[in-house]
């Protein structure tokens, strides 16, 4: 755990008690702060043992030093929260988590990483080469760890961060030695306020980089490109671009499967089992840009790379019976996540739907040609049937547990396929998040497997 120097004496609110609420609330009473906490969660706030706990209007905003809102709490849209209303209007600073981690930890070396999809595994990645080139390194942020529960970074320390739209809302200070852009694509609007608020939270992570700072950005699409564009205008920034399936003259890329770093090919990325697809491809070459900011040796980065486990919910591979494989993707809650997985296989037999988002399928429309058949559930199950009507050939079956017995029976009919759930939706309507989704698919893919190999037993 990181303490909060400085804070003696100071009064900090602490709103939302999730992962990063509960380390905010540890990180500063270590450094000698009074802590009042509130979450709307009855549950959480009986849990909760190292502060009071107070409702945000009963709070005296003028005594408060500092507001410390989960990220999820909405900051501007579709409009601030009570609590952000009256703190502001007291002139009481608000600021994040990982902006006192910064503030706390200011010799830290940190990467950085965020973007719309792939945030979780480029940051694993990275985190697992750096270790396997014995480069001590903490893993946190967005994923895994909070920022604040990390242990006090060591000289030489790296720790790589998955950084939200919603985190970086409330950084202001962070100056990474390595700055990670994969992609963007339209999500969260509603708490920005449309796609440019979106953007420029996205941007926050370059806004303080400079002389021998490096940035790393996906290319594939206009925004970055264009902030790829802005910073090598600098001439402050090493800047390295990277793209998929288009060669770069000074970046990296990925072309046929090949890793390549300018003209120098690194690797054959088939030799990465658990990064399958181009999205997967897009974060080994950003991770691999990434290690050699650090100062990593190519081909142990390549080595590491090959040997990555994976992460649950991204295109995991459950098991395989009778032809069949099973993959867990329940991390794809928007189209653009699911297009990616689809683009990964063929001969598909999807899962698909939960709590729509804006947006529709569109996304996904150039791959439904690997599509067997689509297995539809949840809040969105008419609306996808409609919307797939004459693309694909669907099915309605309204839980999931109905969706993956369905999706067998006919992929074993077939004699081969992919059972693949990738639901492009949010998992609110049935599940309380995408991992409690994930691991129900695994769960009766798991049940469906074993069964099989009961069956085939002599």
């Amino acid at each position: 755990m990181i303490a909060l120097r400085g804070m003696e004496g100071k009064r900090i609110a602490v709103l939302g008690l999730g992962k990063s609420g509960l380390a905010t609330v540890r990180a500063a009473r270590a450094g000698g702060a009074e802590v009042v906490a509130w979450d709307d969660s009855a549950e959480r706030r009986a849990a909760l043992k190292d502060a009071p706990v107070e409702a945000p209007e009963r709070i005296d905003w003028a005594a408060v030093d500092m507001l410390v809102p989960a990220p999820g709490i909405p900051l501007t849209h579709p409009e601030p929260h009570p609590a952000i209303r009256a703190a502001t209007a007291s002139g009481v600073e608000i600021a994040g988590d990982i902006e006192l981690f910064v503030r706390a930890c200011p010799e830290a070396r940190v990467i950085g990483v965020t973007g719309t999809n792939g945030k979780s595994t480029t940051t694993a990645l990275i985190g697992h080469v750096l270790t396997e080139c014995r480069v001590d390194a903490e893993v946190g942020g967005n994923i895994g760890t909070a920022a604040l529960d990390l242990e006090p970074p060591k000289p030489g320390t790296v720790c790589v961060l998955e950084l939200s739209s919603y985190q970086l809302d409330l950084t202001e200070s962070l100056k990474p030695k390595v700055s990670v852009l994969l992609n963007i694509t339209p999500d969260h609007l509603d708490r920005h306020g449309g796609m440019a608020g979106y953007v420029a939270a996205k941007e926050r992570l370059f806004a303080r980089v400079g002389q021998g700072d490096t940035a790393v950005i996906g290319v594939d699409d206009d925004f970055g490109a264009d902030l790829a564009q802005r910073l090598a205008d600098r001439h402050d920034v090493h800047v390295v671009p990277v793209a998929v399936g288009r060669p770069l003259a000074d970046g990296v890329y990925v072309l046929k499967g090949q890793l390549f770093d300018g003209g120098l090919k690194i690797m054959d990325l088939a030799a990465a089992r658990a990064l399958p697809g181009a999205h997967n491809h897009q974060n080994a070459a950003a991770a691999y840009a990434a290690c050699r900011a650090i100062g990593c040796r190519t081909a142990d980065i390549a080595r590491a790379i090959a040997s990555f486990p994976g992460l649950p919910h991204r295109i995991e591979r459950i098991g395989e019976r009778e032809g069949i494989t099973f993959y867990n993707d329940s991390k794809a809650t928007n189209a653009e996540a699911a297009a990616r997985a689809l683009g990964a296989f063929t001969g598909i037999y999807w899962i698909a739907g939960g709590k729509p988002k804006q947006g529709g399928l569109g996304p996904l429309y150039p791959f439904l040609d690997r599509v067997r058949r689509a297995y539809l559930i949840g809040e969105a199950e008419a609306a996808f049937a409609d919307e797939l009507e004459g693309r694909v050939e669907t099915r309605r079956c309204g839980t999931l547990a109905a969706a993956v017995e369905t999706a067998w029976s006919d992929a074993r009919q077939a004699g081969s396929g992919v059972v693949l759930l990738s639901p492009a939706c949010a998992s609110f309507d049935q599940f309380p998040n995408f991992e409690a989704r994930g691991d129900a698919f695994r769960a009766v893919a798991s049940f469906i497997i074993e069964r099989s190999d009961a069956e085939g037993a002599p």
